[in-house]
């Protein structure tokens, strides 16, 4: 089968250019919420059972919603159980909130530190990723990793910057062992 971020990418892009910016945080809430379920094993096996209609699938998705999906969601659910592409909707909805970030100039931040960190900690991080990243607005998540030893490693999009003490041993061990 196609890489799973090859076969999510139309989708998801498609779904950015059917929103409007005010729809783009609910949409993006609901992709989650359908990847979630989507993910699940009894889903999965729902999908791949021939006594399961495409009809009764998408009604079990779109019920198991909170909020009640909208047109535009309750097509694509359709056009999804149609294709067969169930297994994809994880990752079309880590690219839609990837493609919604980029319109918003903004960027998900993952932290994780050996140590709990202060809010003050926090904002000076963010601070200088600013300067590296250009002025975006980060949305971050904080972690704790005790097996850092010290440090953080923080992942932006697609660059992990890792300062974390055990990256470090690591690295020296790799250079004493060659």
């Amino acid at each position: 089968m196609a890489d799973l971020a090859t076969v999510a990418r139309p989708y998801a892009e498609a779904l950015v250019q059917s929103a409007s910016p005010s729809q783009l945080s609910s949409w993006s809430e609901r992709l989650f919420e359908l990847s979630q379920m989507a993910a699940h094993p009894e889903v999965a096996s729902l999908s791949n059972n021939p006594n399961v209609s495409q009809a009764q699938l998408a009604g079990l998705l779109l019920s198991g919603m909170k909020n009640k999906a909208d047109d535009v969601i309750t097509n694509f659910v359709n056009l999804i159980i149609s294709n067969h592409r169930l297994a994809v909707m994880p990752e079309i909805a880590i690219q839609f909130e990837q493609l919604k970030n980029e319109l918003e100039g903004s960027a998900e931040v993952f932290i994780t530190s050996a140590f709990p960190m202060s809010d003050v900690e926090i904002a000076d991080l963010l601070q200088t990723l600013k300067k590296r990243f250009g002025d975006k607005k980060f949305n971050p998540s904080v972690s704790i990793d005790p097996d850092l030893i010290g440090g953080v490693k923080v992942i932006v999009g697609d660059e992990v910057l890792d300062t974390s003490v055990k990256s470090r041993l690591a690295s020296m061990q790799a250079a004493l062992s060659a």
